[in-house]
This record gives structure tokens, C-alpha cells and sequence, in this order.
């Protein structure tokens, strides 16, 4: 029996808008094989090849039809002539927009800002023998039929350019003959407060649903119900919810409205809404899910009088809890990452996040509620109103994120060690929510694209990361600006024009990345002409055509060599700048070579060896050194193979550390780098000596002072236990996790 079938990644994928879609397999443990074979009932059979290949095998047959189920045989032959098999299928999604036929609804703005529950009743001529709803939203939606919440998934359609590209789920549901289904929205991403200048209507200023429901019947005749104004909406029980700020839910006005026939009170008709549907597709990543479920490891009063709950685990998700109380009585939850020195509940570093959870109870029989539209990062609870007593029992951590299957683990017998892995793994838990966010809780949570390629390598060897990543990287595609550059953040919700090096370089680095991990040429080439515009970007900017020397950067970014009140390493950010054109052309010439691109590949080659003297002759002083002495700087040009004399730079980045008492000094920049440029260069005993530190600055001082997540700064919480700073001070980013690329490449 074959292992780990999939298609595009997936295991059984429902609604996929590829039209040549991949399949991969995993042999028996000892088996080696010689040929394979695929075979489509009826529509295509690959017959034996005589290969190994067996992973993103492409689909050769005739066109797929849209909204069609296909089942599969995957067969494979080792050479002494055994083999073994397994079965798959995947549905085909729309695979082109115009085969829709529903318009967006939405509520009437005179309404006010509401979160509307949308319902259908419908009554069918018999019971279906199998049934498809397509559906997404223009800011959040949970749908439920006949009594009960459809799938899985959570924070649905996800965080993505609305405008240019905007994901559709799709559900098998069970239909009777009588049905009745409901949609209720929320803001999230789409129209809600988001960024730290908390500004409303990124994408638009009324959220919509759009859907339609495919029906099947036994004699084979088939029934499509759409999304129009034959729906009716009201006011929902959610009375506010926002990303930051969390939600308020009034259980008193819930209503049942996805039964048939319920007493639902007044009804609205729907409004259509005028909105292009050209940009729908399917759902290509894995849906954000629940994955975990935490119990409380303590319950405490601080010395402020306050009831704490401690999870043990700085988490991402939320907090459930089941209460019973008189109608009207409250529940209030807020909610924090830390304590401070005095061990009282602190939110200082959430800025304007409030993060706060409001349940009006509707009184009588237990009440169970979580958050729906929202997400807070946190170990802490503070229980702020409760109607009972609060115990371990009465509350649970429900743990969220992409829900992405784990492909490595790390452990040893350095306990140390072991809680630094773990804390880098929780870290990628708590950021990659649909996008790779730079941290969880605080008034951002924004696709920070630094943050992203800093931690590619490590992020793949942790999880299967390529289905989320093409998800994102389209985006980078579709986010980039007419001249190249890359946003800082994908999607722009900073909606600004400005790049950077090192954070731009996502376009190329990414994408490289997920090849490397995963064999994947199909994202090469989706990738490849926003690789080359982001390059060409580059060339443009300087006032020397093979240097980058204008413009703002972030440097070294939180570099512990900074100017005093600085988060600015003081690595020269021209020579960081120019690094990483050298890398950028440099990945791009190999994916010309990998694409078959000669020409392409010849060009990019030319440019990476131009930028590459360029660099030598403007940031190197002669004698092994730069004209920029700092730790980051050498480690940059002897990874990207900058400096003709390795041996006499990974000396003096040697001595640079030594003479730093064996610590860091580095930043977002040149963390990830350092240890390989001394390990690979001969000096595995001073990359030992910086891992396996305890005192700040080291990766293992937050693990002596008790982090079970990465920190944003070295000391972000210092040993007198006050904090580095409440502006800019999360406990829970993952880009200094990218030391775990070292830990499986180097020390494993």
C-alpha cells in the first residue's frame, strides 16, 4: 500500500481550479521503485512508466470539467517486479470563474454596522443524492445548515488581496427535503480596523456573501441555488467583532437560523451587491483549523486581586470556556502573553490590541462559547467577569493555524535545546495563519515579508509548507507594484509603495525555497516573472547600476549593535542592500537554468557576477575585512559567497565573535546566517559556543527565563523581569527561529 497519497499537496482535495493537477506518493519503508503508473477511470491512464519519480507527477490527459469528481489509481513497480497501489480522487473547483452564475449580497448599509446573519429556506422535489456548496465572502463568514456548522475551517475566506484574488471554500453537505441554510459575516480582514494606523475599508466598505449550492439528484438531474436577493438577513447575535479588538456575543439573540421553519423574528431582503466575480478561485492551502485543545496548568490571583488563568503554552487561538448563569450575566476575557516583574497581568505591549471577549449569557442549561471572527495570541487569561467558579475544567486553549502536516522533528538530550525547538515549532503554530505574519497578538499581524523568506528553510523542514506558501506568493505576485518593488508586507495593508532589501528579496528567496524543499518547478515558474521585476526593480534604484545604495532600508533590523534608541543594526545597509541584489540575481539565473530559460539564465548570471565585483570593490577593505566590521556583514558575504578569500573573512568573523565574549550581535539580517558562515567555514566550535549560550544574548536566555515561543528581541523580558520596551515587544514572532535550518542541516 502506497503512503501519503496526494493531489496538489492534498489529500483528497474538494474544489481545485488546477487544471493539470500533480500527484505524489510515498513508497513502503525498504521498497525502491522502477516504474509507475496513474490511471483516471474513463479518462486517462499514464500506462507504465519506467520511473522514480514520484512526487508532483503531472496530469497528461484531456480537459477536466468543472464541478467534476475524479478518482484515481496510483500503481508503482519496484525492481524485483512487486507492487502496490493506492486510491485517491480530487473535484475540480470552478476551474474558471465564469462558470459561476451567483452575484455577491450584502445588508443594508442603513443598517449600521451589524455582523448579518444571511438564511435561504428551500424545499427540494426529492432528497439529493449528493450536494456542493461554493462559497466565500467579502470579509469573514461561518455558514451552518440544517442545524449544524459546515466544516471544519475557521477565519474563512482567510487574509488575502481581496480585490485581485479572493479564495472560495467548498463543502459536501448532506441536503434533506427541507433545508434551511445561514451565513453569518463579519469584518476581519476585508473591512475591519487592521494595521497599527488602524484603518477601516482596506479592501471595501460592505462585505458581502457570495455562494451557490450545486444539487445532485439520483435520476441524475441537478439544481443550482445561488446567492441573490431571494435571501433574507438579520442582525446576528455577534455585536461586534474586529481582529484586534476581539468580539462581543449577546447569546440572548441568537437565533435558529439554519433551521427549517424556525421562528427567526423580522427579516430583511438581501441587497445585491455590484462586485466583479473574475478573480474568484479555489481554495489552493490548507484551511485554518483547530488542532489543539489546552487545559489551564494554573490558576491564580495576581497581586493586583486579579484571577489569571496560565495556559503554560504562549498560544495562538481561543480561549473556551462553559459557564451556567441567570440571563444578562457576563463573561469578560482578556487577554495577555506575560506577567510583569511584580507577576500582574501586562497588555502594555499589545498597543492599541484590546483583544478583549465579551459573552452575554442567555441563562438556563450550560453555555459553551469561543471567538468566531477573531484571534488572540496568549499564555494568560484574565478572567475580568465570571457569573460561578472558575476552574481547569471550565476553560480550554484551542489552538489555531494553518493546518499544515509536520514533516520533521528535532530532539537531543540538551533539554535546552529541546524547548528551543519547540519554541520555534509553537512560533510557526501562532504565524501562519493563512500568511506568514510577523507576530500573533499585538496591532499588527501583517504579512511581514522579511520575516517570511528569514525563515523559509526552517519553516519547510517543520512542516509542509509549500500549498501556504504558493497560496502567499501568488499574492506577492499580484501585491507587486508596477515597477517591481515588493511591498514590505503581502498583502499591502500598509498599502505603501516603499521596498527594502532583505524584505522584498521574498520574491526570489521564496520561491527558491519551496523548489529546493520540495522539488516544486510549477511555483519556479508561476514565480518567475515577478522573480525578474523585483530584480530589474533593484538594478534601477542605485546610482551605480550593480550597486543598491539608495533608498530606505531596515538594515539589520532589532541588531544588538544598534545606536543606542535605534532598532537599526549599524551594519552598512548599502552593503546589505547590495548582498542581497548579488542573492537576488543570483536565484534567479538558477531558476532560468532550472526552467530551461539559457538566455535568461546567461543574463542573470552576468548580473549576480557584476554586482558581485561591484560589492568587492566598494565594501571590501583588503586584508579579510569590510568596510563594514560588523558580525552581520561577513556572515552575509561569505553565505552569499561574496569574497573570493573565505577563508580570511570566516577569520575575521571569527575573531569579531570571540571578541564579543562569544555572543551576538546580530539582527534580523544576519541571525539566520551566522551560524553557517562559521560552521561551513571551519569554526563549528564558536557556532556551538553562540547556540549553546544561556546568558543574553543568546537564543536560549528566553528559554532560561521560561519563553515557550521565539521573542522579537534577545531580552525582550530582562532578568530583573522588566521589558525591553512596550512599543515593540512581542513574545511570540519566528524569524530568530530560523536557527532551526542549522539544527537539522548542521548539528543533526
Amino acid at each position: 500500500m502506497l503512503n501519503e497519497l496526494t493531489c496538489e499537496y492534498l489529500v483528497n482535495p474538494v474544489g481545485l481550479d488546477v487544471k493539470k493537477p500533480r500527484f505524489s506518493w510515498k513508497l513502503p519503508a525498504g521498497q525502491s521503485q522502477a516504474a509507475y503508473q496513474i490511471e483516471i477511470p474513463g479518462l486517462w491512464d499514464s500506462g507504465r512508466v519506467e520511473s522514480d519519480a514520484s512526487v508532483l507527477v503531472e496530469y497528461a490527459g484531456p480537459a477536466l470539467r468543472p464541478f467534476t469528481r475524479y478518482t484515481y489509481t496510483v500503481r508503482v513497480w519496484d525492481g524485483g517486479g512487486n507492487t502496490a497501489e493506492a486510491d485517491g480522487f480530487w473535484e475540480t473547483g470552478a476551474l474558471d470563474p465564469a462558470h459561476f452564475t451567483a452575484g455577491f449580497i450584502t445588508a443594508d448599509p442603513a443598517d449600521g454596522e451589524i455582523c448579518p446573519a444571511f438564511r435561504k429556506e428551500f424545499t427540494l422535489p426529492q432528497v439529493p443524492a449528493s450536494a456542493r456548496l461554493y462559497i466565500t465572502a467579502l470579509g469573514l463568514y461561518e455558514v451552518s445548515l440544517n442545524g449544524k456548522r459546515v466544516g471544519d475551517q475557521w477565519l474563512s475566506p482567510g487574509y488575502t488581496s481581496y480585490n485581485k484574488r479572493l479564495p472560495y471554500q467548498v463543502y459536501e453537505v448532506d441536503l434533506e427535503h427541507q433545508n434551511a441554510v445561514s451565513v453569518t459575516l463579519a469584518k476581519g480582514w476585508y473591512c475591519g480596523s487592521f494595521t497599527w494606523a488602524r484603518k477601516s475599508n482596506l479592501y471595501g466598505g460592505a462585505y458581502g456573501l457570495f455562494c451557490e449550492l450545486h444539487i445532485a439528484y439520483p435520476d441524475g438531474t441537478k439544481e443550482i441555488l445561488r446567492s441573490d436577493e431571494s435571501w433574507e438577513y438579520a442582525p446576528s447575535a455577534f455585536l461586534f467583532s474586529e481582529i484586534y479588538d476581539g468580539e462581543t456575543y449577546d447569546a440572548r439573540l441568537a437565533r435558529d437560523f439554519s433551521v427549517f421553519g424556525a421562528d427567526v423574528g423580522p427579516l430583511k431582503p438581501a441587497v445585491a451587491l455590484p462586485y466583479p466575480t473574475d478573480h474568484l478561485t479555489a481554495q489552493a492551502n490548507e484551511p485554518i483549523r483547530i488542532t489543539q485543545t489546552l487545559r489551564p496548568v494554573d490558576i491564580f490571583t495576581t497581586p493586583k486581586g486579579e484571577t489569571v488563568l496560565d495556559f503554560g503554552q504562549n498560544m495562538v487561538g481561543w480561549a473556551e470556556f462553559t459557564v451556567s448563569g441567570e440571563a444578562g450575566e457576563r463573561v469578560v476575557l482578556s487577554h495577555a502573553e506575560v506577567l510583569d516583574a511584580e507577576g500582574n497581568f501586562y497588555t502594555e505591549n499589545m498597543r492599541s490590541a484590546k483583544n478583549l471577549i465579551t459573552y452575554i449569557l442567555k441563562g438556563g442549561a450550560p453555555e459553551t462559547f469561543h471567538a468566531h471572527f477573531c484571534f488572540q495570541g496568549f499564555r494568560y487569561v484574565r478572567v475580568d467577569e465570571f457569573p460561578g467558579e472558575v476552574t481547569s475544567e471550565t476553560f480550554r486553549g484551542l489552538v489555531i493555524h494553518s493546518d499544515m502536516r509536520v514533516t520533521g522533528r528535532f530532539a537531543c538530550s540538551h533539554a535546552g535545546l529541546n524547548q528551543l525547538f519547540s519554541n520555534i515549532v509553537w512560533g510557526q503554530r501562532g504565524n501562519f495563519l493563512d500568511v506568514p505574519t510577523d507576530c500573533p497578538q499585538r496591532d499588527e499581524r501583517m504579512g511581514w515579508t522579511g520575516d517570511a523568506q528569514i525563515f523559509m528553510k526552517a519553516a519547510a523542514m517543520n512542516m509542509h509548507t509549500a500549498a501556504f506558501f504558493t497560496k502567499w506568493l501568488r499574492e506577492v505576485a499580484l501585491d507587486q507594484l508596477e515597477n517591481g518593488g515588493v511591498p514590505h508586507v503581502i498583502p499591502n495593508s500598509l498599502e505603501r509603495d516603499e521596498c527594502a532589501s532583505a524584505w522584498g528579496d521574498a520574491a526570489t528567496i521564496c520561491p527558491w525555497e519551496i523548489y529546493r524543499a520540495f522539488g516544486d518547478t510549477r511555483i519556479l515558474e508561476t514565480q518567475y516573472d515577478s522573480m525578474k521585476k523585483w530584480v530589474e526593480y533593484i538594478r534601477a534604484q542605485g546610482d551605480d547600476e550593480f550597486l543598491w545604495n539608495t533608498g530606505h532600508h531596515f538594515g539589520d533590523w532589532l541588531g544588538l549593535d544598534a545606536a543606542e534608541g535605534s532598532y537599526e543594526g549599524s551594519t552598512d545597509k548599502a552593503l546589505i542592500a547590495t548582498a542581497y541584489f548579488a542573492l537576488s540575481a543570483r536565484l534567479t539565473a538558477q531558476t532560468a537554468e532550472v526552467l530551461g530559460l539559457e538566455a535568461d539564465a546567461r543574463m542573470y548570471c552576468a548580473l549576480y557576477e557584476n554586482v558581485r565585483r561591484a560589492f568587492q570593490k566598494t565594501f571590501v577593505a583588503g586584508g579579510g575585512h569590510l568596510t563594514s566590521h560588523t558580525q552581520t556583514a561577513y556572515a552575509l558575504a561569505l553565505q552569499f559567497h561574496l569574497t573570493d578569500d573565505p577563508a580570511a573573512f570566516a577569520a575575521t568573523l571569527n575573531g569579531l565573535v570571540a571578541d564579543n565574549n562569544f555572543t551576538l550581535a546580530t539582527g534580523f539580517v544576519g541571525t539566520p546566517h551566522i551560524l553557517h558562515a562559521l560552521s561551513d567555514n571551519g569554526y563549528t566550535d564558536t557556532a556551538y559556543r553562540l547556540l549553546l549560550r544561556e546568558e543574553y544574548p543568546s537564543w536560549l536566555y528566553p528559554v532560561s527565563r521560561g519563553a515557550t515561543t521565539i521573542w522579537e528581541h534577545w531580552d525582550g523580558l530582562k532578568p530583573d523581569g522588566s521589558f525591553w520596551s512596550a512599543d515593540m515587544n512581542s513574545f511570540n514572532p519566528y524569524a530568530y527561529g530560523a536557527v532551526a535550518d542549522w539544527l537539522y542541516a548542521k548539528l543533526a
